[in-house]
């Protein structure tokens, strides 16, 4: 049986303003109405003898991802918490160790959760032929026929045809990012092919390779996976044993070591969005050869990418380039700088700023929260609370809290005293008071929360009890 590993640990820093930290590209909808981790399951649909997917993300991620599962109707086999990143080869390994305990037997098929392919049929013929492979013990890279010397992906050289199919090969090697004279003979020779980061191997073959050249990997993800605890329907991984994982992908620590390293060729409209220019290639453009999304005016522009998240964009007499507002950044840069993008991350790392980190949108697995205004002294948010969920208990010891509901029914703990408020009703939470806040309505409840105070700070929270188990 096909076991779909997908891992959703990468944070998409060239694609700043859009995917921060807090909410990266694998969870934003960047080419349709669904987000990139969503349409990454749903491709597989049709699929034969497939079993329910394995999803690895980050620990602070686990309620976005599981939303966006809920939203699609798909229950994972599992959904795992890494601790912290360790790359993609000890990933892989408790994938693999995961998925053998529902089937000795069992074989993966890997997969980033923020790319695009465009050929879906083609990538399931391609998976097909791989699976040959994977039945004779091979570990099974897909090599991208490359229409450009790109110099951003690594590449695979092949080898010999192989008996399997007509796009099988033995791997000749794997070669590092080139430079752009190296790219354009790779080009030129025809026989070198981009490292997609996809994979299908069985889960023994690649526990077997990888306890065989890094066995320090394959005892620390074992030992993860071993003394893992189940908490709210994740599974949460050792820390401690996760954290002693020396961080590598499976490219460096298996495919450019084994002996039983194939791959399968396709062209199958791929690309890893791994830049807003790369954004701008795939996407379909108007007649100027623009890419518009949003409310947005265009006079006088070719060749551009403008996207508008929460206000009217105008731009007039430009060209080739890309401008993505948000509600609180906005990024401005010719096409030909999209790889430049993480500079003004790292600036803003330096700074000790949060724009890289979290949206002016922030999500919580009771709802979300938008900030609205702040200054000094004070705070003002607009907060959804989702029908049958509530925040935590808490209580905060630098600020005082004023809710006015806008729509929806509340219940409101306030110290000792239990309330329910309706649309225009309000309350005051001072400081120090135990308070949490439920919508037992069957809509969305809004309301305003005005914070005041000598620090504003999320981390003045005191939590007593919490559905989400959060510390």
């Amino acid at each position: 049986m096909l076991y779909p590993v997908i891992l959703s640990g990468g944070s998409g820093s060239r694609l700043w303003p859009m995917s921060r930290t807090a909410l990266p590209k694998q969870f934003l909808p960047l080419v349709s109405k669904n987000t990139m981790l969503q349409e990454t399951l749903l491709r597989l649909e049709g699929l034969p003898d497939m079993a329910a997917p394995l999803l690895i993300c980050n620990n602070e991620h686990r309620f976005i991802a599981a939303e966006q599962l809920r939203d699609i109707n798909i229950t994972p086999l599992s959904l795992i918490l890494e601790p912290m990143g360790r790359n993609t080869a000890p990933a892989a390994a408790v994938a693999a160790f995961a998925a053998q305990a529902d089937n000795i037997d069992a074989t993966l098929l890997v997969l980033p959760a923020d790319h695009l392919i465009q050929d879906v049929p083609g990538f399931h013929a391609a998976i097909q032929s791989a699976l040959k492979l994977a039945q004779q013990n091979m570990l099974v890279a897909f090599g991208i026929t490359p229409d450009k010397p790109a110099t951003g992906f690594g590449y695979i050289e092949r080898g010999v045809s192989l008996e399997t199919g007509q796009h099988s090969f033995t791997v000749a090697c794997f070669v590092e990012k080139p430079d752009l004279d190296t790219a354009r003979k790779f080009l030129a020779s025809g026989k070198f092919f981009w490292n997609s980061g996809m994979f299908v191997f069985k889960a023994a073959a690649y526990l077997g390779e990888l306890q065989r050249y890094r066995p320090e990997i394959y005892q620390a993800a074992q030992k993860a996976w071993q003394f893992s605890t189940p908490d709210l329907g994740f599974c949460r991984l050792d820390e401690n044993a996760f954290a002693a994982s020396p961080s590598d992908s499976i490219d460096y620590a298996v495919m450019e070591h084994t002996q039983s390293a194939a791959m399968v060729t396709v062209d199958i409209g791929w690309s890893d969005i791994g830049s807003w220019s790369s954004l701008f290639n795939v996407s379909s453009r108007d007649a100027q050869g623009n890419v518009l999304r949003g409310d947005v005016y265009a006079a006088e522009t070719a060749n551009t990418l403008v996207r508008a998240e929460s206000r009217m964009v105008a731009t007039i007499g430009v060209q080739d380039m890309v401008i993505v507002e948000t509600p609180d950044a906005v990024l401005v840069m010719h096409k030909d700088y999209a790889q430049d993008v993480k500079h003004t991350v790292e600036y803003l790392k330096q700074a000790e700023r949060t724009e890289h980190l979290i949206h002016r949108r922030v999500y919580r697995p009771w709802g979300y929260y938008d900030g609205i205004d702040v200054g000094e002294g004070f705070q003002a948010k607009r907060i959804m609370v989702k029908p049958g969920s509530k925040t935590s208990m808490q209580a905060h010891n630098q600020r005082a809290e004023h809710w006015v509901v806008v729509s929806g029914k509340a219940r409101v703990t306030r110290g000792e005293d239990l309330l329910v408020l309706y649309a225009n009703q309000s309350t005051y939470i001072p400081f120090g008071v135990k308070h949490r806040l439920e919508n037992i309505g069957n809509e969305p409840l809004y309301l305003i929360e005005v914070q005041s105070g000598s620090y504003l700070g999320e981390d003045d929270i005191v939590r007593f009890e919490d559905d989400y188990k959060r510390n």
